[in-house]
This record gives structure tokens, C-alpha cells and sequence, in this order.
């Protein structure tokens, strides 16, 4: 019996030192320390706090790319690059060889089969069909026309009312609620007043927040423990079930109300000028989108339409209060193209919002420095090779970090840590082209966003009222830091007071 034991713990050792030596060999840019047993993953789950920042550092001392290797035996294995080239290649030049995957699908659960998780024939009819939507000279003005609503009904008085009371607020829930009352009144039709002085708590924007918040989690967790957690229901996986099922009830009694009352008004009479996305979509797709479709649908366009906004005017504010000079060049800017003009900034047209040439550049400035959307996955189908020398086999998983790409000085020079709009302002006076690839924000390829041009304008809009009408300071001891999300929040919000702004 003791020489079987023996046998037996001979054969395991000599198992597990080829084992060894083989993800030495297959690992040939190694990322960390590849422990045995425990791969790379323990240095990544000491700085999952900073995971961002922490990829900036790793990355940087590798040149752009290398590998990551999880614990034995979970295939929890990338190549993980921030070199634009690899991007460009990826995302475009060879654009069929990179897909989303199953897996992508499986941790990304409550995205269901919408137009951010699905691949080939499923992604093309989801983009076609917010193509032909986004693109309508109707929506644009629906969209316009409700967002100047929020804010002037609710955004600008709700301002005014926290500089009266001298209070300190957090201005990203601020922001979150008001992406959240105009994406719930642009996709369903439906206001749900998040946005009031006595700050409401919204379950269903809780439970929104909460399924983002568990989805980061299962990229740092090995598939089968995460699974695990799941059947169990413990821990984030719990969260994420019921978080989904409060979403899923919201949206599921909205479609059966709106089909109740297409087939009430026969489908073409509601009345409405322009109606909702949600209820063009019922009445164009008709017997084709059953309740499946429409519900990913709805998370996706909520997705891409609330969290990142809010992202992105969160950290434009931040900025912009911290660098005062920034600040008085937009106001400079703001102020001549009113002229004696006696329109408010939220009265301006989209051609004038174009003109704030400076504006822009602070925009993009901000979405280089704190991308919304932080890092891209992808898994190759058949074996390749990247520009860089990095070779990729079949059903390899790529993750771009697009926060690491802001950061680097081959990329945009040794001063990419400032905050610098004029970067984004030629000499003619004009806005600075940077292919997408390089300032990959808004993604890069087929897959750009096709809401990129309404996102601009919608972060216009809100810019101009706010900074024409009051003063955004950052209170003392608020540090912004980017938060573990699959959006770019910050972590413990923005503490700021609010005074009115002499006219």
C-alpha cells in the first residue's frame, strides 16, 4: 500500500511539474509571476481595487501586451494589450476573426443576446435595426427635445435648489439619476422621476447597478467558481439573479402594457409625433420581436445610453472644476458664440453646439483619460498573428484596456497625463481627427458606436447649462476613484457644492 501511495504522489508531482513547464512554454510574455496552482491570479486580486491603474503600470513595463494566465485548469487565460496596431487589426483589419464569444455571453448573462454580446447574423440585424433608428432626423429631435426638457424641468431647478440650501451633493447620483429618467423616457416612454430634491431610491435603477457591479466579478473568478456561487446562489452571483429578476419584471410589465395599447390604438394612432424606441420597435418588428428581443434590447440601449453618459459628465466635471483654466477657456468660448445672442445654453441649436470647438476638445480629453467603457474583450476563431509579434490561437480571449491606451506617451506624447483640450484643437482653429483606433472611446470598426454624434450632443447640452449657470467646486478630501464596474464610475461618488454663477 505505501508504494502505491508513493506511486501515486511521484506521478501527481510529475504531473504537475510538466504541467508547469508547459504553461511556461505556451506563456512566452508573462504579465506577473505564474505561481503554481494559483497562476497570475493572486497579483491581480491584490490590486483589484486599483485593477485600472494597475494595468497601466503592467502593462507599460511590458511594452503594450503580454499574457495573463489564471489558476491551473480554468482556462482563465488572456492576451491583454493596449498597443493601437493590435487594436486596429482586431477590431478592424481583420474584423471576422474576432467575435464576442460564448463565453463573453455567459459572463455578460443579463446583456441577453442584445447587439453588445451577439456575433455574425444576430449582431447585424440588432445594428441594422438601431441604425435605421439613431440615425432618423425624427429620433434625434425626440431625443433633443426630451433631455431639454429634463433639464430645464428638473436638472437646472434641482442645481439651483442645492445652491439655496448650501448642501454638499454628490453630483455622479445626480447625473445617474438624470441618464436614468431620460434613457427610461427615450427607449420606454416612461419618466420614472429619479431626478427630485428628496432623492428618491429607485429599485429599478438599484437593481441595474447591481448586475453591472456583479458582471466585473466574474471576469476576476474562474468560470467554475462562479458557476458555483450561481447554483448555489451566494455571494454576487445572488445579487446578479436578483437584480435581473427586478429588471426583467420592470421591463416585461412595460411591453405588455405598450402591446396592449398598440392593439388598442391599431398600431398607428397613438397620436404621437415621435414615440418611444420601444414602441417603434414593436410596431416595425411587429410578429419578429417577441418579449426575449425587446427585453436585451432595452439593456442594451440602457447600457449604452445611461451609464456611459453619466461616466462621462461625472469625470468632465471633475476635471473641469479641477483645472479652473479649462474652465474659463469653455466659458470664454460659450460666451462668444452667444454674443448678444439671448438664447440660455440650453436653448442652442445642434450647428451652434457644433461651434464650441473648445467644449469638444474637453470632451474627448475626458473620454481619453477615463474611457466609459474601460476594457474590450474579444476571442479569436482561427490562429493569428498581431502586429506587434504576439501570436494568438484559436479561441484565444483578448482584452484591450482602452483606460491603459489614454495613458501611454507612445500614443499620445510625454504629456498624456494632463488634462489638455487644446490637444483635440488644430491650428485652423478646427477639431483634431484621432483615428479610432487610437482613441478608442467610442470603440473602433464595424462595432463603432452608432450613437457617438448623439452622445457628443447630449454631453453638450448638459455642459453648456450647467457651467453658463453655476460653479461646480469639488469638496476637500473627495478623491476620485475609478470604481470596479464594467462602466468608469467613480467609486464613492463626486462631493461637490453648487453656487449660482453671476450673470
Amino acid at each position: 500500500m505505501a508504494m502505491f501511495w508513493y506511486a501515486a504522489a511521484t506521478t501527481a508531482a510529475l504531473f504537475c511539474i510538466i504541467h508547469f513547464f508547459r504553461r511556461r512554454l505556451c506563456c512566452r510574455y508573462p504579465l506577473f509571476t505564474d505561481y503554481p496552482f494559483l497562476g497570475m491570479l493572486p497579483q491581480v486580486l491584490c490590486n483589484l481595487w486599483r485593477i485600472h491603474d494597475f494595468s497601466v503600470e503592467v502593462l507599460k513595463s511590458h511594452g503594450g501586451t503580454g499574457e495573463f494566465t489564471g489558476p491551473w485548469f480554468t482556462n482563465m487565460n488572456y492576451l491583454v494589450t493596449s498597443d493601437p496596431l493590435n487594436v486596429h487589426h482586431v477590431l478592424s483589419k481583420n474584423f471576422n476573426n474576432y467575435v464576442k464569444g460564448p463565453e463573453f455571453r455567459e459572463i455578460f448573462q443579463a446583456f441577453g443576446d442584445g447587439i453588445f454580446t451577439s456575433d455574425a447574423e444576430a449582431w447585424k440585424y440588432n445594428r441594422d435595426i438601431f441604425h435605421s433608428l439613431f440615425k432618423h432626423r425624427s429620433f434625434e429631435v425626440f431625443l433633443e427635445t426630451t433631455i431639454r426638457k429634463k433639464l430645464q424641468n428638473s436638472l437646472l431647478p434641482m442645481l439651483d435648489y442645492l445652491h439655496q440650501q448650501g448642501n454638499v451633493v454628490d453630483l455622479q447620483d445626480v447625473f445617474n439619476r438624470f441618464t436614468f429618467d431620460n434613457i427610461c423616457s427615450i427607449v420606454l416612454g416612461y419618466d420614472p422621476n429619479c431626478l427630485s430634491v428628496d432623492f428618491p431610491e429607485v429599485e429599478i435603477e438599484k437593481a441595474f447597478n447591481q448586475a453591472e457591479e456583479s458582471i466585473i466579478y466574474r471576469h476576476t473568478m474562474p468560470k467554475r467558481l462562479w458557476k458555483l456561487q450561481k447554483w448555489l446562489q451566494i455571494g454576487h452571483e445572488k445579487k446578479m439573479t436578483e437584480s435581473c429578476k427586478t429588471f426583467d419584471q420592470f421591463i416585461h410589465a412595460l411591453i405588455a402594457s405598450r402591446s396592449e395599447a398598440l392593439r388598442k390604438y391599431n398600431n398607428n394612432e397613438t397620436g404621437e409625433a415621435c414615440a418611444d424606441l420601444l414602441t417603434t420597435l414593436m410596431r416595425e418588428g411587429k410578429e419578429q420581436h417577441d418579449a426575449r428581443f425587446l427585453r436585451d434590447a432595452v439593456f442594451n440601449l440602457f447600457v449604452a445610453g445611461r451609464d456611459t453618459i453619466t461616466s462621462a459628465l461625472t469625470w468632465f466635471f471633475w476635471l473641469v472644476a479641477t483645472n479652473p483654466l479649462v474652465e474659463a477657456k469653455i466659458l470664454e468660448e460659450i460666451n462668444e458664440i452667444f454674443g448678444s445672442n439671448e438664447k440660455t445654453p440650453d436653448d442652442l441649436s445642434v450647428e451652434e453646439l457644433k461651434k464650441l470647438v473648445y467644449l469638444h476638445g474637453a470632451i474627448c480629453e475626458t473620454l481619453r483619460l477615463f474611457p466609459p467603457i474601460p476594457f474590450e474583450r474579444k476571442q479569436a476563431v482561427e490562429a493569428d498573428m498581431l502586429p506587434s509579434g504576439h501570436g494568438v490561437n484559436p479561441r484565444a480571449m483578448l482584452i484591450f484596456s482602452l483606460y491603459a491606451m489614454g495613458r501611454f506617451e507612445e500614443i499620445w506624447g510625454e504629456d498624456c497625463m494632463e488634462f489638455k483640450p487644446e490637444r483635440w484643437i488644430s491650428k485652423k482653429g478646427g477639431n483634431v481627427y484621432v483615428p479610432s483606433y487610437k482613441f478608442i472611446a467610442f470603440n473602433a470598426g464595424p462595432r463603432t458606436c452608432l450613437g457617438k454624434d448623439l452622445s457628443f450632443i447630449q454631453m453638450k447640452i448638459v455642459a453648456t447649462a450647467i457651467l453658463r449657470n453655476f460653479h461646480i467646486q469639488v469638496v476637500e478630501g473627495c478623491v476620485a476613484w475609478p470604481s470596479l464596474s464594467i462602466v468608469l464610475l467613480m467609486k464613492d461618488g463626486l462631493k461637490v457644492k453648487i453656487t449660482k454663477r453671476e450673470t
